[in-house]
């Protein structure tokens, strides 16, 4: 396979993953916590993350496989799990180690989910949040296509996609727990009296 293929090959499946990871990055913000629906019942969310998260895995290993095996520029095997050994663009190639190992300690922690205690599988999921960015700051550092309008758009769009979930996510947070506190008084005192409302 020639240089040229391959290179067209990392950057077609660089921006599909950056896609694909902002659409799971979003569906994981969006469902957590969410009570289930008849429409939109509990089994059908975590389904559909669940396959969304499967194909940008499929994607970033090609991107991952393609940018090693092309000889125009050197990057190595090493370089894909170990951040700042790679001989080319270390800085961004790091990120964007970084990010994959991320993502590979949460599709581990997913697989043995029912292994492992649920504490310690979210707080591990949480790393996903992270990897994100990371993958964005990567695309941007290294993406070839950056100065072309479209691809800026396509980016940009995943930052604001991801972003305003992130502030959802928050303000939902923020209004359960307005909620709460606004009942937790009329339900009684610490000392378990019932609190008497008066008149007026």
């Amino acid at each position: 396979m020639s240089s040229s293929v391959l290179w067209y090959a990392t950057r077609a499946t660089g921006l599909v993953a950056m896609v694909l990871l902002t659409v799971t990055a979003v569906l994981g913000i969006l469902t957590a916590n969410r009570r289930p629906t008849p429409r939109w019942p509990g089994f059908a969310r975590q389904e559909l993350h669940r396959r969304v998260s499967l194909l940008a895995m499929v994607f970033l290993g090609l991107h991952v496989l393609t940018s090693v095996v092309d000889t125009y520029v050197h990057i190595g095997w090493v370089a894909v799990v170990v951040p700042f050994v790679s001989p080319y663009q270390r800085a961004w190639v790091a990120v964007g180690t970084i990010s994959l190992d991320l993502l590979v300690a949460v599709a581990v922690s997913s697989w043995l989910r029912h292994r492992i205690p649920a504490r310690v599988w979210r707080a591990v999921h949480w790393l996903a949040y992270a990897s994100w960015p990371l993958a964005l700051a990567h695309a941007f550092g290294m993406g070839t296509d950056m100065h072309q309008g479209w691809v800026v758009d396509l980016a940009v769009t995943c930052i604001v996609a991801g972003v305003a979930a992130g502030a959802w996510r928050l303000a939902l947070a923020g209004s359960r727990t307005r909620r709460a506190l606004a009942v937790a008084p009329v339900r009684g005192r610490p000392d378990g009296v019932p609190v008497k409302h008066l008149p007026g």
